[in-house]
């Protein structure tokens, strides 16, 4: 019993040890984990410092571009085609068949050279015809002639009897029959006059559709395209049918562009021009513009205008309906002040947010919704043309009013203002910083 009692009492000093040991434990544990807590806060707070900085890197940081002096060029670019400056379709006013063909694609003709030839046959018939009726007219004019000499000459001898009876004979019935008969012979040589002119404009009017039925050139030029062949029937009783496309003198040409109507007002003639073509890529063509014309064209909503340039082809490297990009000068203005249009287009903004306003630390760490911004009114363009530049000056953005001119699209030339070559402009805010 005694024995029991014993083992009893040194399981319960043990069992107490172990409570005391892992209570010891337990607390050097909470202990550890605090510090690990404040070690943290205060690393924590550390960065915080350090990556805020001081008031003054709170601000934003710019790139910048120089104001410079230079040649500025403005250019417009347009597309067309290259075609003759006098292309003419030779027809047929005539139908019948043809009979010969002369010319093919490419060859170079002469004015007045025969192309093609109808059938002559019924043109020919119709010449004979024709001058068979101005003989036939002329040979009624002769009757009536001899028939007015021959009424004439019996009027004149009643009037010498009528002069001898003292007024007896003839009879005063006769007399009016011979003067009537005179005047009709008369009547009839007019009416064989007026038969000759009709015969005869009838002759020339066949022998000029014999004329026609030989087809000739009216240019010097080549031959651009040959629609007909021999045995083709050709059938021109509403409109001339197309025969041969010429071109006269390759040598010069024209280029027709549409100009955007956005670029039409620096477009006019006698502008100097240059243009590419894909057949020469490496070679750049001289022209100038001669016409820009008033009639719009409307190509799903784009407006543009036909421009015309004068295009020299001495090599004739150039062809009729080649695609050609031109770029026409239209200012160059030397010694320009030039600044950058990124510099134009920009435009601070002013933030409103607790960090910059300078809040408590604690402010600082709640989030906040996105910083507004709004933008500055000197960046508007004034009511006399006039706009803001800002300007970089002892690292904060100034603005500077300006009077612009003519832009190339990547610079615009300063009409007025404080802008000085050198002087920096800013074109973009980098970054800005918590």
């Amino acid at each position: 019993m005694n024995d029991i009692s014993k083992n009893n009492s040194d399981s319960a000093e043990t069992g107490f040890e172990a409570l005391l040991t892992a209570h010891a434990g337990g607390g050097v544990l909470r202990r550890w984990r605090w510090a690990l807590i404040t070690a943290a806060i205060v690393l924590l707070l550390t960065g915080f410092f350090l990556f805020r900085g001081n008031g003054d890197s709170q601000g934003p940081q710019y790139l910048t571009e120089k104001v410079t002096e230079g040649k500025l060029v403005v250019k417009v670019t347009a597309t067309g085609n290259l075609e003759p400056t006098n292309q003419v379709e030779v027809g047929s006013e005539l139908s019948g068949t043809v009979d010969a063909v002369y010319v093919d694609d490419d060859d170079r003709v002469t004015k007045g050279q025969l192309l093609a030839k109808l059938d002559l046959s019924k043109f020919e018939d119709a010449v004979a015809h024709s001058r068979a009726a101005v003989e036939v007219a002329e040979a009624e004019l002769q009757q009536a002639l001899a028939t007015f000499e021959e009424t004439h000459a019996k009027l004149d001898r009643y009037r010498e009897v009528s002069r001898l009876s003292g007024g007896k004979v003839p009879s005063k019935t006769e007399m009016e029959a011979a003067e009537a008969d005179v005047a009709r012979a008369k009547a009839d040589q007019e009416n064989a006059r007026a038969g000759i002119a009709e015969a005869k404009a009838n002759l020339r009017s066949d022998e000029t559709d014999l004329a026609k039925a030989h087809i000739r050139s009216p240019i010097d030029g080549v031959v651009l395209e040959r629609a007909v062949d021999p045995g083709q029937a050709v059938a021109a009783s509403l409109q001339a049918v197309t025969l041969f496309t010429l071109a006269e003198d390759l040598s010069k040409m024209e280029l027709e562009v549409d100009v955007d109507e956005a670029d039409v007002g620096q477009v006019k003639a006698g502008l100097g021009a240059s243009f590419s073509v894909d057949a020469w890529p490496d070679r750049n063509f001289e022209a100038v513009i001669t016409r820009v014309g008033f009639n719009a064209s409307d190509d799903d909503g784009v407006i543009s205008y036909p421009a015309v340039l004068k295009v020299a082809n001495d090599d004739l490297s150039l062809r009729p309906g080649m695609t050609a990009t031109a770029v026409v000068t239209t200012l160059t203005h030397e010694n320009a002040l030039l600044v950058s249009n990124a510099a134009l287009r920009f435009t601070p903004s002013e933030d409103t947010s607790a960090e910059k306003s300078g809040g408590s630390l604690v402010s600082s760490l709640i989030p906040h919704p996105p910083a507004r911004t709004h933008k500055a009114q000197a960046s508007a363009v004034a009511e006399d043309g006039s706009q803001c530049v800002w300007v970089l000056r002892d690292g904060q953005a100034a603005p500077v009013q300006v009077k612009t001119g003519a832009s190339n699209g990547r610079v615009t030339e300063i009409l007025d203002g404080e802008l000085q070559v050198g002087m920096d402009v800013i074109t973009e805010t980098v970054s800005m910083q918590p």
